[in-house]
């Protein structure tokens, strides 16, 4: 929840820190967005992710929260 009752949860979401955000697509369904927040308001979110800044305006957001960074990669060992 948000800091006031009628605050939109993401405000609460540290900059910087990882999100995934579920948006509802124009046509039905819901597409995910995984990534850095670098910006949030009352209005909309912006997420640098793989494919770049995307911008969830503040009436596509379904759901969102903050995610655990990346594992990390494992060394590639050759099998004998």
């Amino acid at each position: 929840m948000g800091t006031r009752q009628d605050s939109p949860p993401w405000l609460d979401w540290p900059l910087g820190s990882r999100v995934v955000v579920r948006r509802r697509l124009p046509g039905g369904g819901y597409s995910d967005v995984l990534g850095e927040l670098v910006y949030r308001s009352a209005a909309a979110v912006e997420v640098l992710g793989h494919a770049g800044t995307e911008r969830i305006e503040a009436a596509e957001i379904a759901v969102g929260k903050v995610v655990p960074p990346p594992p990390e990669r494992r060394a590639y060992r050759e099998r004998a």
